[in-house]
C-alpha cells in the first residue's frame, strides 16, 4: 500500500474521481476490474477488516431472512437485536463495528453475509462510471480500493504542466 494519509485518502483522489465523472472513459471497467484483480491478489482482506469496522452494509430483506435463519432466530427478533432503520429510511446496523466480525478479523456469517458485504468494494462489478462516488468513498476505507485509484491516477490523470 502506498504511502497516502489512511485516514482521509478520498481527499487526494478527489481531482481524479472529479475528471473520471465529468468524461468516463470507454475502457474504465477494463482498468478497474484489471486493478481490482491486482489489488486481490497482494491484499488479504483478513488482515484489514476495516470495512467491518467501521462501515455497516444495507441491509435488504432477503438479507435478513437468510442471516435470521441462519442464526436460528426470527426475522423480527433478528431486526430488533441487530438492526435499525437510518435517517435515509435505509436497514443498517445498529453499531459498528460488525456484531459478526471475530477477533481474527473473520466473518461468523460469512456464507450467508448481506449482499452489500458480498459486493464490497464493488469494482468488480459492471457500469463502473454509475458507482465512481461510491468508489471515491470507499478509498477512505479500503485498500485495495487504494490502490485501484492510484492504478486510475496513472492511466488517466493528466499530468500537472512542469513549472517554468
Amino acid at each position: 500500500m502506498s504511502n497516502r494519509k489512511k485516514n482521509n485518502p478520498t481527499s487526494v483522489f478527489a481531482p481524479l474521481f472529479r475528471q473520471l465523472k465529468q468524461r468516463p472513459p470507454r475502457d474504465l471497467d477494463t482498468v478497474v476490474h484489471t486493478a481490482h484483480r491486482q489489488a486481490f491478489a497482494k491484499i488479504n482482506c483478513l488482515d484489514c477488516a476495516q470495512c467491518c469496522k467501521t462501515t455497516g452494509p444495507l441491509w435488504i430483506d432477503k438479507d435478513v431472512e437468510r442471516v435470521a435463519k441462519r442464526l436460528r432466530m426470527k426475522a423480527v427478533d433478528f431486526f430488533k437485536t441487530y438492526l435499525r432503520v437510518d435517517d435515509d429510511g435505509d436497514t443498517v446496523l445498529q453499531q459498528v463495528p460488525c456484531a459478526f466480525l471475530a477477533a481474527d478479523n473473520a466473518c461468523t456469517i460469512y456464507d450467508d453475509r448481506p449482499k452489500a458485504c458480498r459486493e464490497f468494494p464493488h469494482t468488480d462489478r459492471p457500469k463502473q462510471a454509475q458507482i465512481l462516488e461510491l468508489t471515491e468513498r470507499n478509498a477512505a476505507v479500503c485498500p485495495a480500493v487504494v490502490h485501484i485509484a492510484e492504478k486510475l491516477e496513472t492511466v488517466y490523470r493528466r499530468l500537472d504542466p512542469p513549472a517554468r
